[in-house]
Order: C-alpha cells, then sequence, then structure tokens
C-alpha cells in the first residue's frame, strides 16, 4: 500500500478480534513510529505492548483507578471497565516521555508522542490490520498512570488496539472547504 492511500483511507476500526498482528508486524509499526517528528532529537516516546492475559490486569488496573474515583461505580460501568481490554487482541499504551529540552517544549514532545501513535495507527492500516485509538477518563487517571510505570512529567497519549478487523468500515470524507481557509495577511 502506498502512503498516500494509507493516510486518505485509514479509519478507526472499533471491532477487532484474533489475530493479532505478528512481532514482525509490530516491529514495523514501531519502526514507523520512531520516525515521528522529533524537534531536538528528544525522542520522547515510550510504548507499552499488552497481550494475552496481560489484558485482564489492565481491565483490573482501569476498575482499580475508577473505584479510586467513586467507590460507588455502579456494576455495569464496573464490567465495562473490566472487558475494556478485551476488545482487541494487542493493545500499545503510547506515552509521552517528556524531559526538558532548551529546544522542545512540552507540548511539543507530546505532539510528536501523537504523532508517533498516529503513524502506528498507519502502519498497522498498511498491513491489513485494523487499529483503534482510545483515550477517556483512565488516560488521564492517577492510579492507572502509576500502575502503567509512568513517571511525573509522562503523559499517556492513547490506548491503542489492534487487531483483524472483524467487519469493513467506512468513513465519510469531510469537505476539504470546511476546514481549510486562506490567510492573506490582512
Amino acid at each position: 500500500m502506498d502512503a498516500l492511500n494509507a493516510l486518505i483511507n485509514r479509519v478507526s476500526i472499533p471491532l477487532l478480534e484474533a489475530p493479532g498482528p505478528s512481532q514482525d508486524e509490530l516491529a514495523l509499526m514501531f519502526r514507523a513510529a520512531l520516525r515521528a517528528p522529533d524537534h531536538g532529537a528528544v525522542r520522547p516516546w515510550r510504548f507499552l505492548v499488552i497481550e494475552g492475559e496481560a489484558r485482564e490486569r489492565l481491565g483490573e488496573l482501569l476498575l482499580k483507578g475508577a473505584l479510586a474515583e467513586d467507590p460507588e461505580l455502579p456494576e455495569e460501568k464496573r464490567q465495562k471497565l473490566l472487558k475494556a481490554p478485551l476488545r482487541a487482541p494487542t493493545l500499545v499504551v503510547v506515552i509521552a516521555a517528556t524531559r526538558k529540552h532548551p529546544k522542545a517544549p512540552k507540548v511539543e514532545q507530546v505532539v510528536s508522542a501523537g504523532c508517533a501513535a498516529h503513524s502506528i495507527l498507519l502502519a498497522a492500516h498498511a498491513q491489513g490490520l485494523g487499529a483503534m485509538w482510545r483515550t477517556g477518563g483512565p488516560a488521564y487517571d492517577p492510579v492507572v498512570r502509576q500502575g502503567l510505570g509512568l513517571g511525573e512529567d509522562d503523559e499517556l497519549v492513547g490506548f491503542i488496539y489492534l487487531g483483524t478487523p472483524s467487519r469493513g468500515r467506512s468513513a465519510p470524507e469531510p469537505e476539504i472547504e470546511d476546514f481549510v481557509s486562506r490567510w492573506d495577511g490582512d
């Protein structure tokens, strides 16, 4: 698949099933991610791969974080959190491992990690895999952040769910004119 085809036709695939990506496919995704724009060559990225039974432990961590916030969390929401990581055979947690840098402020490092996450999505699509980038409350939950080993200066950019699409998906194509305008300086 050529680069423009991947960029123009990639869509989020929320329904994923086994098999997940092979180790070789994951390696290609990470090679793509490591080419993200990176002002100052800070390389502000870190990735956690979660597969197999570790997905269940992630669900338990998500629930632990939610219960710390709301001990009266309804059973339905508890079950949803426990099952969330089971929606795909492989998850990649994308972390912006930011640090002080004279030329690359924190916001640029977080954006760079976001670009790395997008590269993972594109590389998955180019290999015929499905992917979905999710964040939500758990991405900002201090219990979840600690459980995943994030440092004080780290930002959890997202959870990327990876697997085989259970069915095709298309998305409407937005009109370019709705998002692009020209500035002439006046």
